[in-house]
């Protein structure tokens, strides 16, 4: 073989090389199934949001998204392992509050840095809070309420379903927004506790619309108002805090979707317009309603972050305020 055709065979190799790396280099994201990790366990309200958003990402990226649930430790379980995932976009992080904002102001010992590890790229859903209260109190509003309280300082109890849970510390930005002074009962669960606010042991509680809102319908306790910024459609005729005197006054638990902050930025940008997409869906936003979860509109990179931010200073200055800590 001639010099010349040496050279020819190997450029040649070297083209069928390069040609065969084509493809992978080339391969639209995704290209195989993805996971969304859900810190809790199944049959809650984040866990259906979780699978039906999982379904219609699936649609819209067309692979497979795979819902694991990976509760425990109040949520941290599930972050480490998303935040020591490969960051290549296949491992998505059903975040929330809890994980994202009020763990690591809680905790002073924690395996994962919510700041450093994770870049939230959606917040899809608020989940609305309700102030409801014994049927006895002589209150049918939250200003009313607040008289009763004024005038009964220390002798009225809340109940909330944990020390540090986002509706105890709900409870103390009502406290002190509205400056009323009331004892902290903490019960296991949110069954014990408005247990104990229909037998009057408690007086008032804070909690998600979906647990209270049967027991406000049967008219076994009352709703003085709900903490979102306006009113919700499963209670049209209950105040918000902010109309019962108390302007400025927001306060919910949300859900969103994570990656490793490492995640290229085309692949978070994939994903991030597959979110919002999905939540542009009418049916997928009513579907929703009724457990009470309020699908937001969709949010830009710069504005998820500075909800974030926002939903940290809030929650920031009541943990100090009340000096909580659960380590």
């Amino acid at each position: 073989m001639s010099q010349m055709n040496r050279w020819f065979g190997r450029v040649a190799a070297a083209m069928l090389v390069c040609a065969a790396s084509i493809p992978q280099a080339l391969a639209a994201f995704p290209d195989r199934p993805l996971k969304l990790v859900v810190p809790y366990t199944p049959g809650g309200a984040a866990d259906q949001l979780s699978r039906v958003l999982a379904e219609r990402l699936a649609r819209e990226l067309q692979q497979p998204v795979v819902v694991e649930n990976k509760p425990g430790a109040n949520t941290m379980i599930a972050a480490t392992q998303v935040a020591r995932a490969q960051p290549d976009g296949y491992t998505l992080f059903l975040a929330s509050n809890a994980s994202m904002v009020l763990n690591p102001m809680l905790y002073r010992k924690i395996s994962y840095d919510a700041a450093r590890d994770f870049r939230v790229l959606s917040v899809v859903a608020e989940l609305p809070l309700v102030v409801v209260a014994n049927n006895e109190v002589p209150a049918a509003t939250l200003a009313q309420f607040v008289s009763v309280a004024k005038a009964h300082p220390g002798k009225m109890n809340y109940a909330s379903v944990g020390i540090g849970n986002p509706l105890q510390l709900a409870t103390e930005l009502l406290k002190t927004r509205t400056g009323i002074d009331m004892a902290h009962i903490p019960y296991n669960g949110s069954a014990p506790a408005l247990s104990s606010l229909m037998a009057n042991d408690t007086q008032l509680m804070v909690d998600v619309i979906s647990t209270s809102l049967p027991l406000v319908k049967e008219n076994k306790i009352k709703a003085l108002a709900v903490t979102t910024a306006e009113r919700l459609p499963v209670l049209p005729d209950v105040p918000t805090v902010a109309e019962s005197g108390f302007p400025g006054f927001r306060a919910a638990t949300w859900f969103g979707v994570a990656v490793p902050v490492a995640t290229p930025p085309a692949e978070a940008r994939a994903l991030q317009d597959a979110v919002a997409r999905v939540m542009n869906q009418p049916d997928f936003r009513e579907r929703f309603q009724t457990l009470g979860l309020a699908i937001q509109a969709p949010r830009d990179q710069a504005e998820v972050d500075r909800y974030v931010s926002e939903d940290r200073d809030r929650w920031g200055a009541v943990i100090r305020a009340n000096q909580i800590t659960l380590d």
